[in-house]
């Protein structure tokens, strides 16, 4: 199908991830793309989503939106982040079901895997294993989501499926401290200590972690590229398929600001999951592959901070 004709209804169009996909929709000149702010629809509310359906009638949905943060956010928060996240996918998934939407494309995370993985993580090792305390309610919520697009692409054919993204970075992240993922934190760290005279940076758990980093607007290539084939796979994940060690990951973020002070580790802190890099050979094998390097994109990242000093925000609803 040419879904660049169709009604596409990016929910969550005003975080990161949202924003990418909607601007990338926009260059390649999608015709009826649909949005909404939180302040205009709660996605948490079952009425007032299927009065919007009824309303603009979608052929097409992307679920973005989701109420996200790092490790001490999820960890302070647990069942803010289990049940938002449910209300948001459920009633977004049910009411596409019921009104007959054409495509629904969830976004997962690569946190609903097991912690203690077989690496690189294949699709099939989702619920083989307990997941990483820090950030479980989170997981938890997105494999609810995933479950339900798999249980209506298994008993009808219809194409709802999902895709589990590596860590994401990039333009319109979060770089609140309380709430960030790591990267966008390095980059608000460093800054911040850069400004006020090369203090030292000192930053969470030993630094041993592998973590692979995917930016946003290869992200949202891959959804583009995805909604324009058939639905293969219910579940898929998109990444580089390389990971980094997170001192090596700080020594780059730190080259990229021009910090010259020490780092620090706070060996206090947990380090999360130990490793976490995506096996990515079957959106590969689909003619898919990542473009940014990840030095490439931590620059372009650092350079879009510079222009945006209001980025810095809270918890918040990518809604």
């Amino acid at each position: 199908m040419n879904f660049l004709k169709k009604r596409i209804f990016v929910a969550g169009h005003t975080g990161m991830v949202g924003s990418a996909i909607w601007r990338l929709l926009e260059a390649r000149g999608a015709e009826h793309l649909i949005g909404v702010g939180s302040k205009h629809l709660d996605l948490r509310d079952q009425a007032e989503v299927a009065n919007f359906f009824d309303i603009h009638k979608p052929e097409i949905v992307i679920d973005a939106a989701a109420k996200v943060g790092g490790i001490l956010a999820n960890d302070s928060y647990p069942y803010e982040f289990l049940m938002d996240n449910l209300q948001i996918q459920n009633n977004l998934i049910d009411t596409a079901y019921k009104t007959d939407v054409e495509r629904f494309l969830f976004l997962g995370s690569s946190c609903v895997y097991p912690k203690r993985c077989a690496q690189p993580i294949r699709e099939e090792y989702l619920l083989t294993g307990p997941l990483e305390q820090t950030n479980e309610s989170y997981a938890i919520a997105k494999i609810s989501g995933v479950k339900a697009c798999e249980a209506i692409f298994q008993k009808t054919g219809r194409a709802f499926s999902s895709i589990m993204p590596s860590n994401l970075y990039g333009p319109f992240d979060n770089f609140d401290l309380t709430s960030s993922h790591v990267l966008p934190a390095m980059i608000r760290k460093f800054h911040d200590s850069k400004v006020n005279g090369n203090q030292p940076v000192k930053l969470w758990g030993t630094g041993e972690p592998m973590r692979e980093f995917l930016h946003v607007e290869d992200l949202a290539d891959a959804v583009l590229f995805l909604l324009d084939k058939d639905v293969q796979y219910p579940v898929l994940n998109v990444g580089t398929g390389i990971d980094i060690p997170i001192k090596k990951l700080a020594l780059m973020v730190q080259s990229v600001v021009g910090h010259e002070g020490d780092i620090l580790w706070d060996l206090d802190k947990p380090d999360g999951t130990p490793r976490k890099v995506m096996d990515v050979s079957k959106i590969n094998g689909m003619g898919w592959s990542h473009r940014l390097s990840l030095i490439e994109g931590i620059t372009q990242t650092y350079k879009w901070y510079l222009k945006n000093p209001h980025s810095i925000k809270h918890v918040k609803m990518n809604i």
